[in-house]
């Protein structure tokens, strides 16, 4: 018998990679990923998608996807987006985060790594 599922504190989290390399290497900070974080933190509070058993917007170090950069995932569901703009940003907070819907066109390919 499988113990059950405690419910979880966030429904859903996004991590973005903020991470800066100094060797010229690819990094999603050279995608200016610090603006797309605040603009998805703002958009999800705008939303009141903010808080316990909602959605937390967090930051991340380096996610080793490097070359679909810039890379943000969400979970639980394992989803990794790659963006290029607010528009993107907020599609992806109002159809993943809101409306629980994946936003197919700005998966990061799965083959894509460092």
């Amino acid at each position: 018998m499988t113990a059950p599922t405690p419910p979880q504190y966030y429904e859903h989290h996004i991590f973005f990679c903020l991470n800066k390399r100094d060797n010229g290497e690819a990094c999603c900070a050279d995608h200016d990923a610090q603006a797309a974080f605040d603009r998805c933190k703002s958009q999800v509070k705008s939303l009141g998608l903010n808080g316990p058993g909602k959605v937390r917007v967090n930051k991340a170090g380096c996610m080793d996807r490097c070359q679909g950069g810039p890379i943000a995932v969400v979970y639980p569901e394992g989803v990794w987006y790659t963006y290029v703009d607010e528009k993107d940003i907020d599609e992806i907070v109002e159809s993943h985060l809101r409306d629980g819907k994946v936003v197919e066109r700005l998966l990061t390919p799965p083959h894509l790594g460092r």
